[in-house]
C-alpha cells in the first residue's frame, strides 16, 4: 500500500495534525488534488468531490461540507458513517500495508460552533466496493416482482374482458330470448281471447237461433187459432141474424160445440222464448285492468352466500346463504360449484366445468364425497320462483386443502403396471420391457454391443429423470409428492387375494433393492397370504402382527412435525397401528404389490375422526421399539 495513504491515515488519526489535514483534503476537493495514487492494485484513482443534503454534515473551520470517495465507474461504493470515540484506535500501519482492510478510511472531524474546544466527535467515512453483479441480482429480483406483479394483473385484465365479451355475447342471446317469449306470450293471449270471441259469438248464434224457432212456432200456431176464431165468430154472427127457426136450435148447439173444440181455447197466450239477451253480456273492465298491469315477471333477489358460516371438512362443504328480505315466493335455489386452482373471481378459461345442484329446499346445502384435488372451489347461488330465475349470487371461494399425489411410474418395479392411481401386478412386465428395448435398438455407436460391453451400468445412458427404478423382490412403487410439513391422508384399496400387500411411507434413500419395512428408510402395514396369512407393522426389518379383521381399505395418517404414521381401517375409521418416530428427511407415500392390484385415493382431507383419535390416544399408541 502506499505510504502517502499510511501518513494521510496518521495525520488524521492525529489530533494536533487533523485540520491541517482535512484542509488540504477541501483544497482538493476545491480542484487542486493532494491525494496520492489509490492505493489498491488494478483500481483506479478515486474522486473527493462535495455532495448535497444527503450525507452527514461535517463542520470544517465553521464550514459544512460533505464528502464521499468514489471509486472508479468500474466499482461499485456503499458509504456508511459510524461514529468513532476518542479512544478508538486509527487503523494500524500494518494493517493498512497488508490490506486487510479492504476499503478506504477518512477521519474527519465535527464540531459546533462555539464548543469551546472540547473532546470532538470523530466519524469514519468507510467507503465499501460492491460489485456490480450483486447490484444486477438485486435489480433483477426486483425487476423480477415488478414483472410478475404485471404478469397477474395483465391476467386479471384479460380474465376481465373475456368476462365482458361473454356478457355481451350473453346480453345478446338472452335479449333476443325474451324478445321471442314475450311475442309468444302475446300470441297467446290474442289465440285465447279470440278463441272465446268465437266461442261467445256461437252461443249467442245458437242462442238467438233456438229463441226464434219457438216464438215463430207459436206465432204460426196464435195466427191460425185466430183464423179459426174468426170463422166460428162470423158463422155465429150469421146464425143470430137468420129468421128461421127450424135449424136455429142445432146450428147454435154446433157453433157451441165448435168454440168449446176451439184451438183459441187451448192456446197459452204467454210467449215461450224471452227476447231479453243480457245474460250474454259481457263486461271485460276488470280483464282491461288487469291486462293494463300487464307487467314482467318479478325476479327473485340475489342471495348472498354467508362465508363465515360455510364449512369444509372431511371432504364435504356446506354452503350457506341469505336472501336480503323474506321472499315466500321462493320456490326452490339452485347451487353451482366449480374446482380450480385460483383464487378470486371465476376465470372464463377454467379446466373444470360447473357443476348443478337444483332443487334445493333451504337456505343452505351440503355437498360430500368429494375429492379435493384443486386448490379452491367457486360457489354461486340464485333463487327461483314458480316462473323465473333470479341472478347467481358473487361468486365466493372456498379454499380446499387435501394431499394430493400421482404415483411415480418411472420409480415402479417391471413387474408393476401403472395407470394413473391404479397398480396392477404384470408378470411378464420385464420381458415385454426387454423385447421392446430390443425392437428399439439401433446399429448406432452409441447401441453397439460393444459399447454396451465396456459401459459400466452406472454409466449407461438414460433419459428417464429421477431415483432408480425398484427391482429384484422389491415390487415397489413410490408417490410422486413428498411430505415434508403438516398432517396428510390418504387411502388405498386393494385386492385381498394378492399375495403380498404393504402401503407405508418411505424415505427418499430407499434402496432399489429394499423392499418395505425391511430397512431403517420405510415404514409399512404388509399383508401376507403366501401359505399362510398375516397382517404386520414393519420397520428396520422388524414386524409385529396386528391383532384386527384385514379390511378392505386402508387409511395412512401422517403428522409430519409429530413424528406420527398411523394406518386406520379406511371404512370404519379403527385403529390400526401407529409409529412414533422423527422423520429426518422428507418422506414419500410407498405401496408395494405381489401378484394382485391396488388403487389409491388421494385428495382427501384428514377425516375429523382421525384427528380427535389421534388427540385421545397421542400417549398410548404403539412405536418403533415395541417392534421385534
Amino acid at each position: 500500500m502506499s505510504a502517502h495513504w499510511v501518513s494521510l491515515s496518521r495525520s488524521l488519526c492525529n489530533p494536533r495534525r487533523r485540520d491541517r489535514t482535512i484542509g488540504k483534503v477541501a483544497s482538493g476537493i476545491m480542484g487542486s488534488p493532494l491525494l496520492p495514487p489509490f492505493p489498491f492494485p488494478n483500481v483506479g484513482t478515486p474522486s473527493i468531490f462535495p455532495l448535497t443534503q444527503t450525507n452527514f454534515p461535517v463542520s470544517l473551520e465553521e464550514k459544512h461540507f460533505h464528502s464521499m470517495i468514489l471509486p472508479p465507474p468500474d466499482v461499485s461504493v456503499g458509504m456508511a458513517l459510524r461514529p468513532k470515540g476518542v479512544g478508538d484506535r486509527c487503523p494500524s500501519e500494518d494493517a493498512l500495508h497488508s490490506g486487510s482492510i479492504s476499503t478506504s478510511s477518512a477521519v474527519l472531524t465535527h464540531r459546533k460552533p462555539g464548543d469551546g474546544g472540547g473532546i470532538p466527535s470523530v466519524f469514519a467515512a468507510v467507503a465499501a466496493p460492491v460489485h456490480l453483479d450483486e447490484r444486477m441480482g438485486d435489480q433483477k429480483e426486483s425487476l423480477r416482482k415488478i414483472t410478475h406483479t404485471l404478469a397477474v394483473k395483465n391476467e386479471e385484465i384479460s380474465n376481465f374482458i373475456c368476462t365482458l365479451k361473454q356478457s355481451l355475447e350473453n346480453l345478446e342471446a338472452n335479449s333476443n330470448q325474451v324478445q321471442d317469449d314475450l311475442e309468444t306470450e302475446f300470441s297467446s293471449l290474442h289465440a285465447v281471447l279470440d278463441e272465446m270471441k268465437e266461442n261467445m259469438l256461437t252461443r249467442i248464434k245458437q242462442e238467438r237461433a233456438s229463441r226464434t224457432y219457438e216464438l215463430q212456432n207459436q206465432l204460426s200456431a196464435c195466427s191460425k187459432a185466430l183464423e179459426s176464431s174468426e170463422e166460428l165468430l162470423e158463422l155465429a154472427n150469421q146464425t143470430l141474424c137468420s129468421s128461421e127457426t127450424d135449424g136455429f136450435t142445432q146450428a147454435a148447439k154446433d157453433i157451441k160445440d165448435s168454440v168449446t173444440m176451439a184451438p183459441a181455447f187451448r192456446l197459452s197466450l204467454k210467449a215461450k222464448a224471452s227476447d231479453n239477451m243480457s245474460h250474454l253480456m259481457v263486461d271485460f273492465s276488470q280483464e282491461k285492468a288487469m291486462l293494463q298491469g300487464l307487467k314482467f315477471l318479478p325476479v327473485p333477489a340475489t342471495p348472498e352466500i354467508q362465508v363465515s358460516e360455510c364449512q369444509v371438512s372431511d371432504n364435504t362443504v356446506t354452503v350457506v346463504w341469505t336472501l336480503p328480505e323474506p321472499d315466500n315466493k321462493i320456490d326452490h335455489y339452485i347451487l353451482e360449484h366449480r374446482r380450480t386452482n385460483h383464487e378470486g373471481p371465476p376465470r372464463i378459461r377454467e379446466d373444470y366445468p360447473w357443476m348443478v345442484v337444483e332443487g334445493i329446499r333451504e337456505e343452505q346445502h351440503t355437498i360430500t364425497g368429494l375429492r379435493f384435488d384443486t386448490h379452491y372451489m367457486t360457489f354461486r347461488v340464485r333463487a327461483c320462483n314458480k316462473a323465473v330465475a333470479g341472478e347467481f349470487s358473487e361468486p365466493v371461494t372456498l379454499e380446499t386443502h387435501a394431499f394430493t399425489f400421482k404415483l411415480d411410474s418411472s420409480s415402479a418395479h417391471q413387474n408393476l403396471k401403472v395407470e394413473d392411481l391404479c397398480v396392477e401386478w404384470d408378470s411378464s412386465g420385464g420381458k415385454v420391457q426387454e423385447i421392446r428395448k430390443e425392437k428399439n435398438r439401433t446399429n448406432s455407436p452409441m447401441h453397439s454391443p460393444a459399447r454396451s460391453a465396456l459401459m459400466s451400468p452406472k454409466r449407461a445412458p438414460t433419459a428417464r429423470p429421477g431415483r432408480d427404478r425398484f427391482t429384484a423382490e422389491s415390487y415397489t412403487v413410490l408417490a410422486d409428492t413428498m411430505i415434508d410439513a403438516g398432517q396428510q391422508y390418504w387411502e388405498v384399496k386393494f385386492d385381498k387375494e394378492s399375495k403380498a400387500f404393504a402401503v407405508g411411507v418411505a424415505l427418499r434413500s430407499l434402496g432399489r433393492f429394499d423392499q418395505l419395512g425391511k430397512s431403517s428408510a420405510s415404514w409399512c402395514i404388509h399383508l401376507n397370504n403366501w401359505l399362510q396369512q398375516s397382517l404386520t407393522a414393519k420397520y428396520n426389518n422388524k414386524a409385529r402382527t396386528l391383532d384386527c379383521p384385514i379390511p378392505n381399505s386402508i387409511g395412512v395418517y401422517v403428522n409430519y412435525d409429530e413424528g406420527v404414521l398411523s394406518f386406520y381401517n379406511a371404512k370404519t375409521k379403527q385403529l390400526m397401528h401407529t409409529f412414533r418416530t422423527k422423520f429426518q428427511q422428507p418422506i414419500i407415500p410407498a405401496f408395494m404389490v405381489w401378484n394382485g392390484s391396488f388403487s389409491v385415493v388421494t385428495g382427501l382431507q384428514v377425516p375429523s375422526v382421525v384427528q380427535s383419535g389421534q388427540r385421545k390416544n397421542s400417549g398410548t399408541s404403539s412405536s418403533n421399539a415395541s417392534l421385534t
